[in-house]
């Protein structure tokens, strides 16, 4: 009867995590949709938008995930989660992707943006060596960068011939609607993922490091899998590679940087490791993309492989 329980129990949790993780992706979606919105009525260029506000809402779990969990004192859920959304990025979503359809990738992100992913995940992982914590400096030397990046991606969008998305003119009220509806499915999810994440690690006997790396760092990485694998199914793979690669720009300086610049976390010894396996990650797309500068069945299969070779080595 006790074990009955303890499943219940679990299976609770689990559906309760699923429930927060729908709520995040629609909440930021709703969020995103009416941001975009506003930023339209006062005639911001759909460039910028681009570049800014729709990049900032695919992040926006990742980041709400990490303060709420940071705020509630699980510090292994909110720098858990960035690092393994990183590593869930390339090893996982690439490597589904890339079996699918070979993955070109762009001249500035090979030359440029991939070494910037290199450069700033060593700087986490020396940051939090020597600091024993992401502190509140370290943060906002990470908001510091993540600014210079926004600039340059703007700067990179305005020489792109790519056409500008295009973005619904919404109604002062359906703005007002959804700007309340997202942030409140933020607020909501956010929450209930991490109370429901918090109290799977405790009864599955783990530390809630590993839940973030792997749960909810998988749950906060969907959206970017059911993108990247959906275009490639209608061939739309141009920038995959890209938005992966922004994205995990994103997870450090936006997510990790306004987490921490709202409450300081420490930096377990044991993030090392993860942090050396995210960095392997970027070094095994730099040497699958050297030669032909695309990402083909091949690194796809030995990314998977890598990826059932961390989630083992964590459990």
């Amino acid at each position: 009867m006790v074990f009955l329980w303890y499943y219940i129990c679990v299976i609770e949790s689990l559906i309760i995590l699923c429930i927060g993780f729908v709520l995040l992706i629609r909440g930021a979606d709703a969020f995103v949709d009416a941001a975009a919105g506003v930023a339209r009525r006062f005639r911001i260029p759909p460039i910028i938008i681009g570049t800014t506000l729709v990049a900032i809402g695919t992040s926006a779990p990742e980041a709400a995930i990490s303060i709420v969990a940071a705020l509630k004192g699980s510090d292994g859920v909110s720098i858990g989660n960035v690092i393994g959304s990183n590593i869930t990025n390339i090893f996982l979503i690439l490597g589904v992707t890339s079996i699918i359809a070979t993955l070109p990738i762009h001249k500035n992100t090979k030359k440029y943006e991939l070494p910037f992913v290199g450069f700033i995940t060593i700087l986490l992982g020396l940051c939090g060596v020597w600091f024993g914590m992401i502190s509140r400096p370290v943060a906002l030397m990470f908001l510091a960068l993540f600014v210079g990046f926004i600039i340059y991606t703007v700067i990179m969008a305005r020489h792109s011939h790519e056409a500008a998305p295009v973005i619904e003119q919404m109604s002062i009220a359906k703005t007002i609607v959804f700007i309340i509806a997202g942030i409140a499915a933020i607020v909501l999810g956010s929450d209930l993922t991490v109370d429901s994440a918090m109290d799977i690690a405790t009864r599955a006997g783990v530390s809630d490091r590993v839940i973030g790396l792997t749960l909810v760092a998988l749950g906060t990485s969907l959206p970017e899998l059911v993108v990247c694998v959906t275009a490639a199914l209608k061939h739309e793979y141009d920038m995959a590679v890209g938005n992966i690669v922004g994205s995990n720009i994103f997870n450090i300086l936006f997510v990790l940087g306004l987490a921490a610049a709202i409450h300081p976390m420490p930096f377990s010894p044991a993030f090392t490791v993860d942090v050396a396996i995210a960095m392997m990650a970027v070094i095994m797309l730099m040497i699958f993309t050297a030669s032909k500068s695309k990402l083909t069945w091949a690194g796809g299969v030995a990314f998977l492989i890598s990826y059932v070779a961390y989630v083992i080595y964590l459990i």
